[in-house]
């Protein structure tokens, strides 16, 4: 058994017409639901080009902070390469770390040596199924004078993520076959609506 935790995950997209009865069929098939708006910056090793240079992918560290929940933490978090297709054929499978961190995560990130790379914010709706939190959102783009979010335009598409809450251990008590079950069981609830796959990262 593996010593990292992990994340396990199906995506999928679709055009805003689609939206209410995707919407409904998510919503009758969860826990709970709520909006989320959330900002999430991407930072690379300032050393990333010359990672590259010899070869090596560079580990990419991002931040995310829930804008709706004025006292919420940044949540630091980081993926490692996805686990194979032959391994994990239904689902992506990755090894995922988080950290919560209290104050000022972007000076953080960079003690730490990584640089900003980009931003992004999301604004949709966030559902809880068991051990899975469903996301579902449109990317509003970066006002480049005031670094603030411009609604998103009716059109843009909506994306969807099925992923395990928080990170999970492979182990006999939790093997991950058990959480690739919980998204492959979603997945069957919204055939016919909603395409969800795995994704190489």
């Amino acid at each position: 058994m593996s010593s990292h935790f992990y994340e396990v995950a199906l995506f999928g997209e679709f055009f805003a017409r689609d939206l209410k009865p995707i919407l409904n069929r998510i919503t009758l098939h969860s826990e709970a639901s709520h909006p989320m708006h959330t900002r999430e910056i991407v930072f690379e090793p300032y050393d990333a080009q010359h990672q590259r240079d010899t070869g090596s992918e560079p580990v990419m560290l991002r931040a995310k902070k829930e804008l709706s929940e004025p006292d919420s933490a940044w949540v630091l978090y980081s993926y490692l390469k996805p686990e194979s297709v032959r391994v994990h054929p239904e689902a992506t499978v990755r090894p995922w770390s988080t950290c919560q961190v209290i104050g000022d995560a972007l000076s953080f990130a960079a003690a730490l040596g990584y640089v900003r790379r980009s931003q992004i914010y999301k604004r949709g709706y966030s559902f809880r199924r068991g051990m899975l939190v469903i996301l579902m959102f449109q990317q509003e783009q970066v006002d480049p004078k005031t670094q603030q979010p411009i609604p998103a335009h009716t059109d843009t598409l909506w994306e969807v993520e099925v992923k395990t809450a928080s990170p999970i251990r492979n182990t006999q008590e939790t093997p991950l076959s058990q959480s690739v079950d919980a998204v492959l069981e979603v997945q069957l609830l919204m055939k016919g609506l909603l395409d969800l796959r795995r994704q190489d990262l």
